[in-house]
Formats: structure tokens, C-alpha cells, sequence
């Protein structure tokens, strides 16, 4: 699409007027002002529990901030009515979906309500607003990572991909894995951050689920981000393979046991990776670090193969957890942007209380898996809601499985069908939180 204007786009009217009539002010944060500014981050900090945030701390995230719409909702009998009592942020980001292609995504982030005014429709006031907006924008889909599993359904998000928490014991997982040629080297913050980014514009379009990076996040994950707590602490590594070529980093910190030095933790800040090779020497290092016992590490890959390159694998505990959400706004544009893996044709219906994505689509894919989507009066082959859809649009929950667990509705061979039809070479991962 042209480029797009995001931050100018103007305010949800709909939103504006819900807002009023439930006696606030809905309103975007001028985040040139400075007291303003300071107000909103305010606002996140408290709505994320976190402290109130030095001088430092507050500077440091002005650019990032910056980058993004901000929107407030205020109460003006607050008070401190100039901090607001409910916070969105949004901009437009690229998702990485099947076949190297991307979409541009409404990136949804900052949703916060403050405590003394929950269960007074400021979420809905916000997430529908920013639904509007992005639809009216042109733009297909909407997506967030979420701290609570509970809200973001109503709006019609769904998980569509996971992630491992995981938890080792390094006298367990002796290594059995590769033992690729090639060098590790430490790098200061700055340099970890720069050839993070460069890694990442590198492989994004391999890594279906990821979205490209923002101002502000490869400082944050190298600890390089001006009074970034614990940052001192972070510790970077990469690898190079025999030609010299940065394949692989991972940022790191060691939590050190008092009562005993040689049993600290190790827990991995961002582990990212071009190449099997790249992984393997990366983990071994993590797992043989002297004095370490425990290696913590959260937003894996659900597929990571780490558990298939140590002696013991039940050394490895695992969580898996949803991480990011999507939500589908525009069915044609969304489906036929990915490559799928089979061809074949459905005719599936839609539901969609919001109204973005109802209807009755017919899904036909050719041999070479591009597909096109009408909109057809006929009878479904499978009827589905729209979170339905958007958890099985990168591949990472099979149709079949939704059919099981009665979400979608229809014929057990038209289930199966698209399951062939959606399967992704790649499973979708994202390993970092927007």
C-alpha cells in the first residue's frame, strides 16, 4: 500500500463520542509536549505495575514513544487530570506471514486502564476505536502480544503463535549436539545492538509471525538504553562462521546465588539465530557457562530443537504460552498475501460480530499455492468465527484441531483439506514483546 500517514490519522469518532457520553475525553497525546509526555508514560508505567521511572528512564523512552499514535482517554474531576486513565499506542508494522511475504499490520501496544476506573468500558472504548481506525486506513489486520489471555478475544484477536518458556538444568542436558567451526566473541551493548538489528532485517522474512523492529528495541534488548534497570548486567555474544559473517547473538545476564557461586542462573534476554550452526554454538555456550546451573528462557520457539541436542531431554522444562494476536479485518487481502502449501478449494462462513470480516468466502488455491478469495452466496463447506480464522492464517493451528474442539463447525475431510491448504513450512514464532 502507499505509505501511510499513521500518526496523523485522524480520531475515531465513534470512540470520541462512547467517550463523552461515559463523561471522559478521548483525545490523541501530543507526545511533543513534554508534560504530556511525562503524563502518559506515567499512565503505562502504573498500568504495567511498574515504578514511577526516573528523569532517565522517562528521556530514554522518548523516541520510541514518539515513533508511535498515542491515545488517551482523561477525567477531567481526576485529581491529576492530565495524566490519562486509559492508554493505547499503534503504528503500522510489517508481519512476516507464509511464503517470505508481508502484510502491513495495525501494531496495537500500551493498552492500559487504570485500577480505579476498570469495568467502565474504556477498553472496549480504545480496541474498537483502534479497529476503526485501521480498517478505515485500509489496512487488513491488527495485532498485539498480550499480558492477559482473557480480554482480547471480544474483539475478535486470536493466538496465532505461541511460544516456550524454558527452564534448564544444566548438570542434566550434557551436549550432544553440532559442533560447528566458527568463533565467539563478547560485544559491548552498542555494537550487540546494531548487529541485532542488522541480524534481524537479515532473517525477518524467514521468521513467519515477526514484524519488523522499532526505535528503541534492539537498545532495550542489549541493555543499551539509558537508565535501563539491570542493564549493567546484560552480557552479549555472537557467533561468526568460518567466513567471518555474524550468524548469530544472544544477550544474557547471570543472577548470582549468595549461598552458593557455583549454582547461579543464567537467563537469556534475546537469542537470535540465521543458521542451525548459529543456534547450536550459541546454546552450547549458554549450557556450558561455568558456574551456571539453571538457563532460563522465555518467547522460544515452540519447535526449538534445543531439546534434541542434550543428553537428557527431561532437563528441559517447558511452558508453552500464547504470545501474538491477530485480528483480520480484510479476509481477500489477508489470505491471498500468504503462500499456501497445497492446492485446493473451500467455501468457508465467516462470523464476525464486529462485521469486519463477515461472510462467505470462497478460498480457492492454485498448484503453485497462490489463492484467490471471493465472496460467493453458496453453502459452507465450514462455518468459523473470525478468531477462528485469524488463529490458523500463519500456519500454526491446524483447521482439524479447531474442528475438534468445536470452534469451527462442518465437514471433518473440509477441515482436513484446509489444514493442507494452511500448513506453513515455518512455524510462527516472534521472540520479542510489542
Amino acid at each position: 500500500m502507499p505509505h501511510l500517514d499513521w500518526k496523523n490519522l485522524p480520531l475515531d469518532a465513534t470512540a470520541v463520542a462512547a467517550a463523552s457520553a461515559a463523561g471522559f475525553d478521548y483525545r490523541l497525546v501530543d507526545t511533543s509536549d513534554e508534560e504530556a509526555y511525562g503524563a502518559a508514560m506515567a499512565a503505562i508505567r502504573r498500568g504495567f505495575l511498574d515504578d514511577e521511572g526516573t528523569a532517565e528512564q522517562l528521556q530514554a523512552g522518548l523516541d520510541d514513544i514518539r515513533f508511535r499514535r498515542f491515545t488517551g482517554v482523561y477525567d477531567s474531576g481526576s485529581p491529576t487530570p492530565a495524566t490519562p486513565i486509559a492508554t493505547v499506542a499503534s503504528w503500522v508494522a510489517e508481519l512476516t506471514v507464509p511464503g517470505r511475504a508481508t502484510l502491513p499490520m495495525w501494531a496495537i501496544s500500551d493498552v492500559t486502564v487504570a485500577a480505579t476506573h476498570r469495568r467502565r468500558g474504556l477498553a472496549r472504548i480504545l480496541l474498537e476505536g483502534e479497529l476503526r481506525t485501521a480498517a478505515d486506513a485500509g489496512l487488513p489486520l491488527a495485532g498485539l502480544t498480550v499480558s492477559e489471555a482473557t480480554i482480547y478475544s471480544r474483539f475478535g484477536f486470536a493466538p496465532a503463535a505461541f511460544a516456550t518458556t524454558a527452564e534448564i538444568t544444566t548438570s542434566r542436558t550434557a551436549w550432544i549436539g553440532p559442533r560447528p567451526a566458527g568463533r565467539l566473541d563478547y560485544l559491548d551493548r552498542q555494537a550487540l545492538a546494531r548487529e541485532f538489528a542488522e541480524l534481524h532485517a537479515r532473517v525477518r522474512l524467514d521468521r513467519v509471525g515477526t514484524i519488523d523492529a522499532w526505535p528503541g528495541l534492539w537498545e532495550r534488548l542489549a541493555g543499551a538504553t539509558p537508565g535501563q534497570e539491570k542493564a549493567t548486567a546484560i552480557r552479549g555474544v555472537r557467533w561468526t562462521d568460518a567466513a567471518g559473517t555474524t550468524r548469530g547473538i544472544v544477550s544474557y545476564r547471570i543472577v548470582e546465588n549468595h549461598d552458593d557461586f557455583s549454582r547461579n542462573t543464567l537467563e537469556v534476554q534475546h537469542l537470535m539465530a540465521e543458521t542451525p550452526d548459529a543456534a547450536a554454538a550459541l546454546w552450547r555456550f549458554l549450557l556450558e557457562h561455568d558456574l551456571v546451573s539453571v538457563v532460563r528462557a522465555s518467547l522460544l520457539s515452540v519447535d526449538e530443537p534445543l531439546r534434541w541436542m542434550v543428553a537428557d531431554p527431561r532437563g528441559i522444562r517447558e511452558t508453552r504460552v500464547d504470545h501474538e494476536w491477530l485480528r483480520i479485518l480484510d479476509v481477500p487481502r489477508v489470505l491471498t498475501a500468504r503462500r499456501h502449501s497445497g492446492p485446493g478449494s473451500t467455501v468457508m462462513s465467516v462470523t464476525d460480530p464486529l462485521g469486519y470480516a463477515e461472510g462467505t468466502w470462497r478460498l480457492t488455491v492454485d498448484d503453485d499455492g497462490a489463492a484467490t478469495v471471493d465472496r460467493v452466496e453458496a453453502a459452507a463447506d465450514l462455518t468459523l468465527p473470525v478468531t477462528e480464522l485469524a488463529a490458523i492464517l500463519l500456519g500454526g493451528v491446524r483447521p482439524s484441531t479447531l474442528r475438534a474442539a468445536g470452534r469451527i463447525e462442518g465437514d471433518e475431510d473440509a477441515a482436513l483439506a484446509l489444514d493442507r491448504m494452511f500448513a506453513s513450512d515455518r512455524v510462527p514464532h516472534l521472540g520479542f514483546w510489542y
